[in-house]
This record gives structure tokens, C-alpha cells and sequence, in this order.
């Protein structure tokens, strides 16, 4: 007897800001990448479908990437938090 199927796995690469293309409304989206892995006896051998979306945490609209699309966002995501400490703010406050 062999036992065979898939199993999905959802990563969060990114949280980004970005104008909603459903409600219009500039909020954080969430980059995810989801993998469906084939699996033999429970145990996951290899990927057989790779699949990236952006989820508007606003409405909740969800929209598909293209490979080179999600890539380049995670590289401006990682880009605009290079360099910044984790609890400070990013912009400098107002001095008159």
C-alpha cells in the first residue's frame, strides 16, 4: 500500500504599503508565497506549484503576482527597512 497526495505551505515574505486596486484605499498588504509540495508516506518530497499573492489588509482583496513581480517587491520591502532598527520610527520627527 502506498500512501501519496499534497500538502499546501503559505509563507509571508512581506508587509507592504500599497494603493488597493479594489477599494482604493493606500493600506499595508501582505506579499505571500504559497507552495503545494507532493508527499509520499506524509512526508514532502517536492514542489509542485509555487503561487504568489498580495492581500490588502483593508478589504481583504486578493490579487496574483507574477514570479519577477513578488521578487521585486520583497526587494523594495527589505529596501525600505534596510538599515532601520526594529521599534524606531522611519521618518524623524518634526523640529521647528
Amino acid at each position: 500500500m502506498i500512501i501519496f497526495g499534497t500538502r499546501g505551505y503559505l509563507y509571508q515574505l512581506a508587509i507592504l504599503t500599497l494603493v488597493c486596486g479594489r477599494c482604493g484605499n493606500p493600506a499595508a498588504h501582505t506579499l505571500r508565497k504559497r507552495v503545494t509540495k507532493f508527499t509520499l508516506f506524509f512526508v514532502p518530497l517536492f514542489p509542485i506549484s509555487t503561487k504568489y499573492t498580495t492581500q490588502c489588509t483593508f478589504c481583504g482583496a486578493e490579487s496574483k503576482l507574477a514570479k519577477e513581480q513578488a521578487e521585486q517587491l520583497q526587494a523594495q520591502a527589505a529596501g525600505a527597512h534596510a538599515g532601520q532598527p526594529y521599534g524606531q520610527p522611519q521618518q524623524q520627527p518634526y523640529q521647528s
